[in-house]
C-alpha cells in the first residue's frame, strides 16, 4: 500500500507520508490485527442500524455487511494482506472493504469515529477473554474436585510457616484452591458485568449529531446498555484494567499450587508424582524429573501482574479524553490473556495426570507432632483444664517425646502421667491422625464427612 493511499484514508490534511520511524511508532496493525472478529461484529452491527435509522440505504448496508464477511472469511484463511501503512486493524479492514464492494464502504464510518470503535473492539475482545478465562477456571475445578473426591479420607499434614501443624486431609487440601478459583470465577464475572456497556455512537468524544440508535447497536453485540457518557466511553480502559487485575489474583492462585507441586513432587517429599506429559528430564543426570510445568506457571505471574502495572501506568496521568498512549493498552492485555490461559489449560493438565502418594501423605502427616492441638483439646475436653494450661502440658509432653526420640503417640501412659497425673489412655484415642481428622467436623473442617459435602456442594454449582 502506498502513502498516497495511506493519506488518502485521513482525508487532505497532509501533505506526504510519514517517514519510516514514525510508520513505526505509530502503526499498530502488528498487534491489533486480533480485533478483526470483534471489529467487524462492530461495524456489522453499526451498518445495520444506520440503514434502520435511514441514515444510509439499505442496499449500501446490505452491501457493507455482506462485503465484511468476505472480509473477515479473507483474514480468517490467512490470505488478508494487512499494511502497516494503513497503521491499524480499523483502517484495513475499511480499506479492502472498499476493494470489495466500492463506494459503500466510505458510508460505514457515519456517526462513529476510530476513537469509539477501538473502544468497541477492544472491549468485545476482553469480554470473550473473560468467558474464555471463567472456563478455563471451572475446568481447573472439575479436575481439583475430582482429585478431592478420591481422596477425602487420605491424612497429609497441613502447614503453617511450612511446619508441620496439623494433620488435614488431602482432599480438604485440593477444595482450598477449589475456593481460590471460585473466587477468580466471580472477580470476572463481576468485572464482566461491569464492563457490559456499549461504547459505539460515542464517537470521538462528544456524540454525534446523525440520529443513531445506540441502543440498538448495544442490543446486537450483547451489551447492557450503551454507555452513558461519550467522554468516558472512548476513554475508559477500566474494563482492561480489571481483567488484568482478576489475571493476576488468579495468577498467583496458580502460582501458590504450583509451589506447592514442585514441593511436593522433589525427593524430599514424595507426596505426588507427576506425569511424563508435564515434566522433563536433565541433561546430565538421568534420575531427574523436573517439574517444569509448574515452574513456568510459577513464573507466569510476573508477566501477567507486569501487564496489570504497565497498563494501570499508561493510564494515569491521561486528561480526557482520548490519547495516543491508549494504543498500549493492548500488547500487555493480549499478552496476559494468552499466558493466563496456557496457565489455567497447563494446571489443569497436571492436577488431572498426578498421582498423589497416600502412604507418604500419611506417614508425614503422622510426624512432626500433628496431634498436639488434638492433645491440648482433650486436655481441655476431658479434665476441664484451662486451654493455656492445656497449652503448657502439651508443650510438656511435646518435649519429653522429643527427648525420647518418638512421636506423641509413642509415649506410654505412664510417660504422659509424669506430666501430669490425671491422664488416661483414653487420650490415645485423639492421637491418631485418622482421629484427628475425623474429629475436624465443623462446617469448612478437614473431616471427611465436610470434604465430602464440598465436593458435592462444588459438583452441584459446575
Amino acid at each position: 500500500m502506498d502513502d498516497k493511499k495511506s493519506n488518502a484514508m485521513w482525508g487532505g490534511r497532509f501533505g506526504s507520508g510519514p517517514d519510516a520511524i514514525m510508520e513505526a511508532i505509530n502503526a499498530s496493525i502488528g498487534f491489533d490485527q486480533r480485533l478483526a472478529k470483534q471489529d467487524i461484529e462492530g461495524s456489522r452491527a453499526h451498518a445495520a442500524m444506520l440503514a434502520r435509522q435511514g441514515i444510509i440505504t439499505n442496499t449500501d448496508a446490505d452491501a457493507i455487511r455482506e462485503g465484511l464477511l468476505t472480509v473477515l472469511s479473507e483474514i480468517e484463511s490467512g490470505s488478508f494482506e494487512f499494511s502497516a501503512a494503513l497503521e491499524d486493524i480499523h483502517m484495513n479492514v475499511e480499506a479492502r472493504l472498499k476493494e470489495v464492494v466500492g463506494e459503500a464502504a466510505g458510508r460505514l464510518h457515519t456517526g462513529r469515529s476510530r476513537n469509539d470503535q477501538v473502544a468497541l473492539d477492544f472491549r468485545l475482545w476482553v469480554r470473550d477473554q473473560i468467558d474464555a478465562a471463567i472456563d478455563g477456571i471451572h475446568a481447573l475445578q472439575k479436575a481439583l474436585l475430582a482429585q478431592a473426591d478420591a481422596g477425602a479420607d487420605w491424612v497429609m499434614p497441613g502447614f503453617t510457616h511450612l511446619q508441620t501443624a496439623q494433620p488435614v486431609t488431602w482432599g480438604h487440601h485440593m477444595l482450598a484452591y477449589v475456593e481460590m478459583l471460585g473466587r477468580d470465577a466471580s472477580r470476572f464475572a463481576d468485572a464482566r458485568a461491569r464492563m457490559n456497556e456499549s461504547p459505539l455512537g460515542a464517537a470521538a468524544l462528544a456524540g454525534t449529531s446523525f440520529d443513531i440508535d445506540r441502543h440498538m447497536t448495544a442490543e446486537a453485540l450483547g451489551f447492557d446498555r450503551p454507555s452513558a457518557n461519550s467522554l468516558d466511553a472512548v476513554s475508559d480502559r477500566d474494563f482492561a484494567l480489571e481483567f488484568l487485575s482478576a489475571s493476576s489474583i488468579c495468577a498467583m492462585h496458580l502460582s501458590r499450587f504450583a509451589e506447592e507441586l514442585v514441593i511436593w513432587s522433589s525427593a524430599q517429599f514424595r507426596f505426588v508424582s507427576l506425569s511424563d506429559r508435564f515434566s522433563t528430564g536433565s541433561s546430565i543426570m538421568p534420575q531427574k524429573k523436573n517439574p517444569d510445568a509448574a515452574e513456568l506457571i510459577r513464573a507466569k505471574i510476573a508477566r501477567i501482574f507486569g501487564a496489570n502495572v504497565a497498563l494501570m501506568m499508561v493510564m494515569k496521568g491521561l486528561p480526557l479524553t482520548y490519547s495516543k498512549d491508549m494504543q498500549e493498552d493492548k500488547e500487555q492485555t493480549f499478552d496476559a490473556a494468552d499466558n493466563l490461559m496456557l496457565a489455567l489449560a497447563a494446571m489443569t493438565g497436571m492436577v488431572s495426570d498426578m498421582t498423589a502418594n497416600r502412604e507418604s501423605l500419611e506417614a508425614a502427616a503422622s510426624s512432626g507432632f500433628s496431634t498436639a492441638t488434638d492433645l491440648a483439646d482433650w486436655l481441655v475436653r476431658s479434665l476441664n483444664m484451662p486451654f493455656r494450661d492445656a497449652h503448657h502440658v502439651t508443650g510438656a509432653l511435646v518435649k519429653l517425646a522429643e527427648d525420647k526420640g518418638c512421636d506423641l503417640p509413642d509415649l506410654s501412659l505412664v510417660d504422659m502421667q509424669s506430666v501430669h497425673d490425671k491422664i488416661t489412655k483414653d487420650v490415645f484415642d485423639v492421637l491418631g491422625v485418622h482421629n484427628s481428622v475425623a474429629s475436624r467436623t465443623s462446617y469448612g473442617g478437614t473431616a471427611p464427612s465436610e470434604v465430602r459435602a464440598q465436593v458435592k456442594r462444588w459438583k452441584d454449582l459446575l
